[in-house]
C-alpha cells in the first residue's frame, strides 16, 4: 500500500480576485491579485506549509483558470492527482473588499453551478480516503447534489474503516462547518434543496455528517446551523453529542473554545494582531488544527498553534499564498502582537 496522505481536504476551489489596494470599494480598485482560493483547498496549503503531505479532492472548470488552480496546487506543495474539470461549468471566482478590521465583504460567482459540486461517489479513491490520517470535509459540500452524496460517501468509507493506529499515527475525520448560505440551492436543477436561509434543510444533512465525524469545528453562527445553539459550551456539548470526539467553536474576538469528549476542555484568547484582511485566518487554523492533530499535542497546545497560524494570515493581505510556515508560527507564539506583513510568506 502506498504511504497514506496526511491530510485529504475535499470540497469548494476557485480563484481569489482581491484588490492589492485596501480600504476602497470595488468600484474604485484599479489593481487585483490573482490567488488560489476555496477554504478545503487553502487548508490543505496551510497544513503542506507546515510539512504535511496533501492532497485536494475537487474540480476546476475546464478552461485557464482551472490550468491556473492546477499550478497553484502543486507549487503549494499539494497533490492535485484528484482535481479534475467539468467542461460544462466556468471555474469560479470570488472578489472581496478588503475595510480592516472586520468588514471583508465577499462576491461570489459561481454560476450556473460551481465544478466542486460536481464531485460524483464513483470517481472517489476511497482507499486514499479510508487511509489518510486526516480527512477534511465542509458544510458546502453537502448544499448540491452529486457533492452530497459523494462526501457522504467518503464519510461512511472512513467510519467503516480500520480504527485509529498507534499514537504516532492518528486519525481524524474533521467536519468544518462552514456555513455559507448562497450556495444552498446552488445550480441544483431541482435535484437539491431550495435556497435555505435559516439552515433547516441543511440542519438534517449537517446531522448526518456529524455522525461520522471526530473533530467539528465552526463560529458562532455555523454551529447554531449545526446544532440550534449559540452559547458556546451549549454548542459545544450540542456537537460532541452528534458524534464527534472535539468540538472546536471559534469565537472570533473572544478567542476559541475547544472542548473534548474526555473532559478536557481549553479556551484560548486571540492573539493581538494588525488586521489586514480576515478572510483566510479560518483555513490557516484549519491547516494548523491538522497539523496539531498529526502530531498528538493536547487540545489547548493544537489551539494556541492554530490561533497563532489565523493571526499571521489575518495580518496579510492574502490567504492561500499567505499561509505561514512553522519557524513564523513558533515566532508568533513567543513574540507580542502580529503587525501588517507582506502578502506572502517566506520559509
Amino acid at each position: 500500500m502506498p504511504e497514506p496522505y496526511d491530510v485529504i481536504t475535499m470540497g469548494r476551489i476557485g480563484v481569489d480576485i482581491y484588490p492589492l489596494q485596501t480600504g476602497v470599494p470595488l468600484a474604485r480598485v484599479e489593481t487585483f491579485g490573482k490567488f488560489l482560493g476555496g477554504s478545503p483547498s487553502n487548508v490543505a496549503v496551510a497544513a503542506a506549509r507546515l510539512g504535511r503531505r496533501t492532497a485536494v479532492i475537487t474540480r476546476t472548470g475546464q478552461d485557464p483558470f482551472g490550468d491556473y488552480l492546477h499550478q497553484a496546487l502543486r507549487e503549494f506543495g499539494v497533490d492535485d492527482r484528484w482535481v479534475s474539470a467539468v467542461a460544462a461549468y466556468p471555474t469560479p471566482v470570488t472578489f472581496c473588499e478588503i475595510f480592516p478590521p472586520d468588514d471583508f465583504p465577499l462576491y461570489f460567482y459561481r454560476q450556473p453551478k460551481a465544478p466542486d459540486l460536481e464531485i460524483h461517489s464513483a470517481e472517489l479513491d476511497l482507499d486514499a480516503v479510508r487511509t489518510a490520517r486526516v480527512f477534511w470535509m465542509t458544510g458546502t459540500g453537502l448544499c448540491a447534489e452529486p457533492s452530497r452524496t459523494a462526501t457522504l460517501t467518503a464519510l461512511r468509507a472512513r467510519s467503516a474503516a480500520a480504527p485509529p493506529g498507534a499514537p504516532d499515527h492518528p486519525r481524524a475525520t474533521v467536519f468544518d462547518l462552514d456555513w455559507r448560505p448562497m450556495f444552498w440551492g446552488e445550480g441544483n436543477d431541482g435535484n437539491g434543496e431550495a435556497k435555505d436561509g435559516n439552515g433547516e434543510a441543511a440542519r438534517a444533512h449537517y446531522r448526518e455528517a456529524l455522525a461520522h465525524a471526530t473533530v467539528a469545528v465552526g463560529n458562532l453562527d455555523e454551529c447554531e446551523i449545526a446544532t440550534g445553539e449559540r452559547e458556546p459550551h451549549a454548542a459545544a456539548r450540542a456537537l460532541l453529542a452528534a458524534g464527534p470526539e472535539l468540538a472546536v467553536v471559534k469565537q472570533g474576538p473572544a478567542g476559541v473554545l475547544a472542548v473534548h469528549r474526555d473532559g478536557t476542555t481549553a479556551e484560548i484568547p486571540p492573539l493581538p494582531v494588525d488586521v489586514v484582511n480576515g478572510l483566510g485566518a479560518g483555513d490557516a487554523f484549519g491547516g494548523a488544527l491538522c497539523h496539531g492533530l498529526l502530531a498528538g499535542w493536547d487540545t489547548a497546545h493544537i489551539m494556541r498553534y492554530a490561533n497563532a497560524a489565523g493571526a499571521i494570515v489575518a495580518s496579510r493581505l492574502a490567504c492561500s499564498s499567505a499561509m505561514p510556515f512553522p519557524r513564523e508560527v513558533e515566532q508568533a507564539l513567543t513574540g507580542g502582537r502580529i503587525g501588517a506583513a507582506a502578502p506572502g510568506a517566506t520559509p
